[in-house]
């Protein structure tokens, strides 16, 4: 039998050397954790802020997380198409996401506020209304995404294939939305 935890406050814990007890988990609180390299799988998050913690490589096999908040994260290589996809809600600002995987996820409405996210995986995602606010999408990968009503008006280094991609009535910005034609290898010059 799974323990839950309610309204409980973990700072400065080190869960690489001990693990996270699987668990429910409902509005706690983790702030400066580390859980590299760690095991979180087949746990439930509800209602959680994560606040300066390393989640790098972190392994997420049928874990939950209901809206939940990270903030100032370290989360590099962390595959999120392997969490449970019902109800699967959370937002990121300030974190670092290079090199992570959404692949397959739906996440309509998912808000990114100044995130990293160098390298990301968002093929087959339905991000219908997310928001990525000033956030860098260098060489992230957008292949037969949905990304209707997206707003990435302050994005940058996006390249997205409309050919390919769902972008219906998606927000961009000059000089950015040019990331839209880069598949076209053409050279665009201001007069």
């Amino acid at each position: 039998m799974e323990d839950s935890f309610f309204d409980k406050k973990y700072s400065k814990t080190n869960f690489t050397e001990q693990f996270l007890p699987k668990g429910d988990y409902e509005n706690c609180i983790f702030e400066n954790c580390d859980f590299s390299n760690s095991d979180i799988s087949e746990t439930k998050f509800i209602d959680c802020t994560f606040t300066a913690c390393n989640l790098s490589m972190t392994k997420l096999n049928n874990s939950v997380f209901r809206d939940c908040t990270f903030i100032e994260c370290k989360m590099l290589a962390v595959h999120f198409e392997d969490c449970n996809e019902y109800g699967l809600s959370f937002s990121f600002t300030n974190c670092l996401l290079n090199h992570s995987s959404f692949y397959q996820t739906k996440m309509k409405g998912l808000d990114f506020k100044t995130c990293q996210l160098v390298e990301v995986d968002f093929t087959q995602c339905d991000l219908t209304q997310a928001s990525f606010s000033n956030c860098d999408l260098l060489n992230a990968k957008f292949e037969n995404t949905v990304l209707e009503k997206a707003d990435l008006r302050t994005a940058r280094n996006y390249s997205i294939d409309p050919t390919i991609n769902k972008i219906r009535k998606a927000k961009f910005t000059l000089p950015d939305v040019l990331g839209l034609l880069d598949k076209y290898d053409i050279e665009i010059e201001k007069l």
